[in-house]
């Protein structure tokens, strides 16, 4: 996916801090995350012989220090003009387990690019006793719809959505709007049973989708607290 605004604020972030390293073998890789409120937080790594934490998990830990629950994005630069890399196997899983629905910032031939963190690890293990609350992301022209009440469901493509707590983000929304809510049914359907108008509108929302693509159609309900 293209980067957004907010998306593109990290990843810049990122090889700007990433430029003042250089000077210390021990500091070599830089590493910015933003939460859900547009909070920006960066670290970088910590070098030692004996497996010193990279940037991106020292990343968590300031902004779990700074208060910050659920982050949106995160991306990793290196030093010397390495610019934008893609984080290893063991952040990719600690990120999973942690922020499972968290977007990395990855170098692409044409650019950077955002993946959803589970596209990073196909077949992947996933920790049984994690419980984070999952994020569901819209699109910000959604945003008075969904908090009126007006718009309870939503079909989805390739989305892993599950039932329980959830919160809902609205993509490069000027204030970086956010509701608690639930996630109440997520119904199995295909592509084929849609009507034209609704499967044409997903087919331009979702340009790579199969003609036989199986879908979900999500229930949902904003906190009443």
């Amino acid at each position: 996916m293209e980067p957004l605004e907010p998306e593109r604020r990290v990843i810049d972030a990122a090889e700007a801090l990433a430029r003042t390293l250089g000077a210390s073998d021990n500091h070599t890789v830089a590493a910015v995350t933003m939460d859900i409120d547009g909070n920006i937080h960066q670290a970088v790594n910590v070098y030692h012989f004996n497996g010193g934490p990279c940037a991106e998990l020292v990343a968590l830990g300031v902004a779990a220090t700074a208060g910050a629950k659920q982050l949106l994005t995160i991306a990793a630069a290196g030093d010397r003009g390495r610019g934008l890399i893609p984080p290893c196997g063991r952040c990719r899983q600690v990120l999973l387990d942690h922020h499972p629905d968290i977007l990395v910032a990855v170098p692409a031939e044409s650019g950077p690019v955002v993946r959803p963190v589970r596209k990073l690890l196909p077949d992947t293990y996933f920790f049984p006793d994690a419980n984070e609350r999952r994020i569901v992301r819209f699109n910000k022209r959604y945003h008075d719809a969904v908090m009126s009440g007006e718009k309870t469901t939503t079909i989805r493509w390739d989305d892993p959505i599950t039932v329980g707590p959830a919160t809902f983000v609205f993509e490069d929304h000027p204030d970086f709007a956010h509701a608690e809510g639930e996630v109440l049914s997520v119904e199995r359907i295909r592509l084929i049973d849609l009507d034209a108008d609704h499967a044409a509108g997903l087919q331009s929302h979702y340009p790579t989708m199969p003609q036989d693509a199986e879908l979900s159609r999500v229930t949902f309900r904003l906190s009443t607290s």
